[in-house]
């Protein structure tokens, strides 16, 4: 088999069924599975997707630890050459899995790709192609905009949205990787339990000479935040896996650059939080 995709599920299916329905449709001459893992959700109306999708196979997690070992999960039941990981809030729009395939397979030392991401009202979705975090670009990033991120250095602002270019982080949101390199590697790190993991995975193949490819030509839709509650749970996970990734990778090889990083993490967090709760008055 050619392709396992693989989606996490929590609370909303609306848009899986809206996902599932375009992979249906869009998803064609590749020998592919489908494998959706419900993690805990308090609504059970996902399980009426069983019989809408009979050839894609279900699983119900009995408890919600996150999503890093929902999918390390889930790609243990995968038979495919590759794995999909994909969002339950993005739509395929076109014929494309075939040519990127194709693609993954003519490129050497293959380690991950991520494609063209766009919002519903048709707006490029910077993150589908980006830089390491480091002390320089994570400043930039965290301070240039609260709103909107300007960063030329974070968001690979040099690469073009429908170019194809070698890049170092793709999103999480639809990251096609081999499964053979994704067991090497050991899946996403379980110490993120949401965020920060799709970040951590990209560096990982970086770090062991791979290459991972910004695939521009290919696009999907991608509902950004509608599958989060953006409150203060959310800010805390956010940066929580950034307190992570950083800690990991450089609190003990660039202590320097960990002293700025650690506190211009703690510095945004709580701006952020103080201008959430401002705005909830």
């Amino acid at each position: 088999m050619n392709l396992s995709i693989i989606i996490v599920n929590y609370n909303v299916t609306e848009l899986l069924r809206k996902c599932l329905s375009s992979i249906d449709c869009f998803v064609q001459n590749v020998n592919y599975e489908v494998i959706i893992i419900d993690n805990n959700s308090s609504d059970a109306s996902w399980q009426d997707l069983i019989t809408e999708f009979p050839k894609f196979k279900f699983i119900a997690s009995e408890t919600n630890e996150g999503f890093a070992i929902a999918n390390n999960k889930a790609v243990k039941e995968a038979v495919g050459n590759y794995i999909l990981l994909l969002n339950p809030d993005t739509e395929f729009e076109d014929y494309d899995m075939t040519e990127i395939i194709d693609f993954a397979n003519s490129r050497e030392n293959f380690g991950c790709l991520g494609v063209h991401l766009h919002d519903a009202e048709g707006n490029f979705l910077p993150e589908s192609k980006r830089s390491v975090p480091d002390m320089f670009n994570s400043f930039e990033k965290l301070f240039t905009s609260f709103k909107k991120n300007t960063s030329k250095s974070y968001y690979r602002n040099d690469i073009g949205e429908y170019e194809v270019a070698e890049v170092d982080v793709v999103t999480g949101a639809f990251l096609l990787i081999k499964k053979s390199t994704y067991v090497e590697i050991g899946g996403l790190d379980e110490k993120y339990f949401m965020y920060g993991e799709d970040i951590d995975l990209c560096f990982t193949l970086v770090r062991k000479n791979y290459k991972n490819w910004y695939y521009g030509k290919s696009s999907i839709l991608h509902h950004k935040g509608e599958s989060t509650v953006k409150d203060l749970k959310y800010l805390e996970r956010f940066y929580g896996a950034m307190q992570i990734f950083v800690d990991k990778y450089y609190k003990k090889q660039k202590p320097i650059q960990y002293g700025f990083l650690y506190a211009g993490l703690k510095l945004r967090h709580t701006l952020e939080k103080n201008k959430r709760k401002r705005d909830s008055n």
